[in-house]
């Protein structure tokens, strides 16, 4: 089924094909001005006119036999049926119903009898215009004639599109020589190295950064086997030279593509240059292959930085490996942990932080996450220290006030607090016992920061301290509503380096062992139970 354009629509493609051939108003050339002459003579008369119809006009493009101009397009008699595509011929204008009174016939412009005209239509269908052949007598076209001037026709045609085509080429022309200009600026100007090879593996394409690195320009005439001793290409051990299989630009000639190979390129009198290469084979539409081309990247500095990272991992390896043999009498550990640990840590992070201001992209998110190691090994360390504190240190112990303790807790708890929006109720009154006030205070501190990092991500976080009066000794509960210990692992909660299961991350397993060891040394007792309603309570006792 024919597709059915709307008149208005295609009387805009029709103009758009129109000018995309640049004729309105330009001289005709020498073909075209002889085309014209040939249509004359082929139909014998003394008249003929190249004409184009755009929106509002008629244009004589080249005329014979009179001097053409431009006339409105309703007064044309090429436009009254120049769409249908078809010719027209009649033998006397003026008897012609459809012609007879056009201007062009009653005398307005010339007195027209004799009148056929060939349509110009474009290979998609589109009416230009007409080649027109006409007499101011009566006359007859016979069928030679008329097929002819529909040959003419043609080559009016044909000679429109050979312009346009001459036209779009030489702007195509234009556009790949400022494309070329752009690219050999762009591959002279970049501190990338460019190299591209023929189908043959021969050197086509060195840019100003590859001849800097290699001290050399490409040579065409070297044998692809000579490029590792040529242009001093070696493995990353700076000693081995390169096989020809295992030069980038061979690879992605030979395998299609080649991503990130590295090498070392050692040019006489230069520092070498440490390089990683990527690149493709070139293949024409038709499948032919036309060579290869890869670009290599300068990584020396990168390569330096990130032996210095590795470097700072061994070193973090060594200190987590002291810490690991150093925990089998945490008694004697804060010495140990202060002299072989603390400091090679200080150590480690002083050189991050120098990396840190040295180094972007992959680098820079690999040193940052040094650094979060770092802290997290100190924080460790600290926390294991305070293990070890709470254990060793003597016990001194004196009448405390447990709210005052209480409030030295909830200042240092600040932040973290707000954070999470927590609320922490203390009762009014708060006992006075016997306790060792500094670690009593690191007791409350760990439970109290352990409700709020364990806190229900579903209700806003709710903390209390409550204290009860036993018989021989005060009760202290700290409850909360958070996700809860289950009940088989409310036993272990206070081995070392415990983590529960499914507990949201932080912490290293040590605050509650710490609890466990600052209540066994005051005499007391220490337990989980589920809070009413849901959470934990963390209840322990100190004795009087």
């Amino acid at each position: 089924m024919d597709l059915v354009v709307p008149t208005r629509e295609r009387e805009h493609a029709r103009l758009a094909a129109l000018h995309e051939y640049q004729l309105l108003d330009a001289p005709a050339d020498d073909e075209l001005e002889a085309v014209v002459r040939v249509a004359a003579a082929v139909a014998g008369v003394p008249t003929a006119t190249l004409n184009l119809i755009d929106e509002h006009r008629q244009c004589q493009l080249t005329t014979v036999g009179f001097d053409g101009g431009d006339s409105a397009r309703t007064d044309s008699m090429c436009a009254i049926r120049f769409e249908k595509g078809e010719f027209m011929y009649t033998p006397d204008a003026s008897r012609d119903p459809i012609y007879r009174d056009n201007p062009w016939v009653t005398g307005v412009y010339a007195g027209v009898r004799l009148y056929g005209s060939a349509p110009l239509v474009t290979p998609d269908g589109y009416a230009l215009g007409s080649l027109c052949v006409f007499d101011d007598r009566p006359g007859t076209l016979d069928d030679f004639q008329i097929a002819r001037l529909k040959d003419l026709a043609g080559v009016v045609l044909a000679l429109f599109e050979r312009r346009r085509q001459a036209r779009v080429n030489r702007e195509l022309a234009l556009v790949a020589e400022a494309r070329q200009r752009w690219t050999d600026t762009l591959l002279e100007t970049i501190d990338v190295a460019v190299v591209a090879a023929d189908q043959s593996g021969r050197l086509t394409v060195f840019n100003r950064a590859a001849r800097e690195w290699h001290g050399l320009d490409a040579d065409p005439t070297l044998d692809p086997a000579g490029f590792s001793g040529r242009y001093r290409l070696y493995a990353t051990d700076g000693v081995t030279l390169l096989r020809p299989g295992q030069i980038p630009l061979l690879r992605a000639l030979r395998e299609g593509s080649v991503e990130n190979a590295e090498m070392i390129i050692k040019r006489a009198g230069a520092d070498p240059v440490h390089v990683t290469a990527s690149g493709r084979a070139l293949v024409a539409a038709d499948g032919t292959p036309m060579g290869a081309v890869v670009a290599m990247t300068d990584v020396t500095t990168d390569r330096r930085q990130q032996r210095a990272i590795e470097a700072a991992r061994r070193e973090l390896a060594v200190a987590n490996e002291e810490l690991r043999r150093s925990n089998a009498d945490l008694t004697n550990f804060a010495g140990a942990v202060s002299h072989d640990l603390v400091t090679p840590l200080a150590t480690v992070r002083g050189y991050l932080e120098l990396l840190e201001d040295e180094v972007s992209g992959d680098q820079a998110r690999w040193v940052a996450a040094c650094c979060r190691a770092v802290t997290r090994m100190h924080d460790l360390i600290s926390s294991l220290l305070q293990y070890a504190q709470a254990g060793s240190a003597p016990i001194h112990r004196v009448p405390a006030d447990l709210g005052d303790i209480t409030g030295q807790v909830l200042a240092d708890l600040r932040a973290p607090m707000e954070a999470a929006a927590a609320e922490v109720s203390v009762p009014d009154r708060m006992p006075t016992v016997m306790c060792d006030p500094v670690l009593a205070r690191q007791l409350l501190q760990n439970l109290i920061a352990n409700s709020i990092r364990y806190r229900h991500p579903a209700r806003p976080c709710r903390v209390a301290v409550e204290a009860r009066r036993l018989p021989a000794s005060w009760e202290i509960a700290v409850a909360d509503n958070g996700v809860g210990i289950p009940p088989e692992q409310r036993r272990r909660v206070f081995d070392m380096f415990t983590r529960l299961d499914g507990a949201p991350a932080g912490g290293h397993g040590i605050g509650l062992s710490s609890c466990l060891r600052i209540v066994d040394r005051h005499g007391g007792a220490i337990r989980v139970e589920e809070n009413p309603g849901g959470g934990t309570r963390v209840i322990f006792t100190l004795p009087d």
